[in-house]
């Protein structure tokens, strides 16, 4: 019986060590050129990382789910459109990965209190996440003013973006 006991628990041990080992990390490493720009194309729904004037990398793109128009208000549902920034990256968020766009800038401050409005806040670019597979192949523009992409292509955009670089969002 000890000896049944004892294989049954290396085994057990053994298998959940090769579980350990074959679990890939979502957090991937970037050695090429840096990124000195991301250009995100509303109208085209596609965002590019340049090395100035060089596209590194492209990927298709969801927007918000109002798409048409720059985001004003909170809850509009719009991507804002102007020249950010990049500044601040969510390894645990809850799609997949996501950095931070500086949106709003005080501009959008100003122009959503004249209106008594607030102009939100907490744009990303992200992956799908469970939320984003389940609505993404639905529904293109389905985030709440976010940039999304998928899982696999978030790890690359968080690997190869740096704090302070530039995004210019167009319609």
């Amino acid at each position: 019986m000890y000896r049944a006991t004892r294989r049954s628990v290396t085994i057990s041990l053994l298998a959940m060590l090769a579980a350990c080992g074959s679990t890939k990390s979502k957090f991937k490493t970037y050695n090429g050129p840096p990124v000195t720009q991301v250009v995100v194309n509303k109208g085209k729904r596609r965002m590019y990382l340049l090395n100035n004037q060089t596209v590194l990398k492209s990927y298709d793109i969801g927007l918000g789910n109002a798409p048409i128009g720059t985001k004003q208000f909170e809850g509009d549902g719009k991507t804002p459109e102007g020249v950010y920034f990049i500044d601040r990256f969510n390894p645990r968020s809850a799609y997949h990965l996501s950095v931070g766009v500086s949106y709003p800038n005080e501009r959008d401050t100003a122009f959503a209190e004249a209106l008594g409005q607030k102009p939100g806040g907490d744009i990303f670019i992200h992956g799908w996440g469970p939320e984003g597979n389940a609505l993404a192949p639905k529904k293109r523009d389905w985030t709440a003013g976010c940039i999304a992409v998928k899982d696999e292509e978030i790890e690359d955009v968080y690997a190869m973006l740096r704090p302070g670089v530039p995004i210019v969002i167009y319609p």
